[in-house]
């Protein structure tokens, strides 16, 4: 009827890559529609524009590989797309064991109605998009040459020539290893063939850091802000502003650690209140890379270096890197969050250099020359 509100209505699509099955409820959870459009911009509008959806209408999608494509292309067209967890549908799903295209697209509709999924996942726009997939593209290429590096390693210590070549990182290594290597060796070929994958790999890694440079100039100033930060390079603060996007998603560092995987998981019931290992959940690639830089703490001249020194006495080496990748998160996350340059004061250490005695029981003799 003419002036009568518009029925809200809710949408869970199930993706594929050559088409998408969908269903369309009411608030009541009527089925008003259901069916499969082809995962293309023509699909997704024609299912639009065949069942009215008015502007904002929320469409619930899993996770996947297409899902960030496809949540753009609804964002595009007027709806509002809801990214959930995979893991949490299945967990959520009413038969889990019965499982098809046309249920899922139900569940997802079922759920996004009803309000109870609580992993939504964030997605990016399009210029941190294209950030992370080329730093995901340099990740692949680094891999890569790493593996070369390895496998030629492997041959060595295979034939008893270990020492030859401690280090592979250079073309200058490289052929340090061939001019030391004997003529008679009968995997001289497969070095060969090594050191040209692992210099193809290398290409595409100055190649990528050329990309990477015109796509990092709409974050200069914080990427420039961000490497202030003792440990943290170019690729790490990339890293870290590609992966927190949006901070303002987060309400606390505490929550963007947790996003990481950078907290102990938690085990309590009743008097017991136990603590494990951390939960690894996230970036795998970002807590990688803070790990990395969190080993820069074990120099002296690293103001971290006194947090990094009780830990190690105390919890090991290990433990101490990932505490100190944690306090890194927390910082890194609080620079981009209120937009303020790396403060040593705020770190609870003071500056020296101080000198320290050390006062030993024991000392081996002296002897007496001759």
């Amino acid at each position: 009827m003419e002036g009568s509100p518009l029925r809200k209505v809710y949408v869970g699509l199930d993706v594929h890559s050559n088409f998408c099955v969908f269903v369309v409820q009411d608030e009541e959870g009527e089925v008003l529609g259901r069916g499969d459009v082809p995962t293309t911009p023509a699909g997704l509008q024609q299912l639009r524009d065949d069942h009215s959806l008015p502007p904002g209408t929320g469409v619930a999608l899993e996770t996947g590989t297409t899902a960030f494509h496809v949540a753009r292309q609804l964002k595009a067209l007027g709806l509002e797309p809801v990214v959930v967890d995979a893991h949490e549908v299945r967990l959520k799903a009413h038969r889990p064991t019965q499982k098809s295209d046309r249920r899922d697209a139900f569940e997802l509709c079922e759920g996004l109605r009803r309000g109870i999924y609580r992993c939504i996942v964030h997605v990016p726009d399009e210029t941190i998009g294209a950030l992370r997939e080329t730093l995901s593209r340099r990740r692949h290429f680094v891999r890569a040459a790493a593996a070369e590096i390895h496998a030629a390693k492997r041959l060595l210590r295979a034939v008893g020539l270990p020492r030859l070549a401690p280090r592979l990182n250079t073309e200058k290594e490289w052929n340090g290893l061939f001019s030391r290597l004997p003529e008679h060796t009968g995997i001289r070929r497969h070095l060969e063939r090594h050191r040209a994958l692992w210099k193809c790999g290398r290409q595409q890694v100055v190649e990528i850091e050329k990309d990477l440079k015109e796509l990092q100039q709409p974050f200069e100033e914080k990427l420039k802000r961000l490497q202030a930060v003792p440990g943290v390079g170019p690729v790490v603060a990339m890293t870290v502003v590609a992966v927190f996007s949006d901070v303002e998603r987060f309400p606390s560092a505490k929550h963007a650690a947790s996003y990481i995987g950078l907290v102990p998981s938690t085990h309590q019931s009743g008097d017991r209140d136990a603590h494990g290992r951390i939960t690894k959940r996230g970036s795998s690639e970002l807590r990688t890379l803070l790990c990395e830089a969190a080993q820069h703490a074990n120099r002296v001249t690293n103001p971290l270096n006194p947090y990094f020194n009780t830990l190690c006495a105390r919890r090991g080496y290990k433990s101490a890197v990932v505490a100190i990748a944690h306090r890194l998160c927390r910082i890194l996350f609080a620079m981009l969050r209120h937009e303020t340059e790396f403060n040593i004061e705020k770190l609870g250490v003071e500056i020296g250099p101080f000198e320290t005695k050390k006062v030993r029981l024991y000392r081996r003799k002296q002897t007496p020359a001759a």
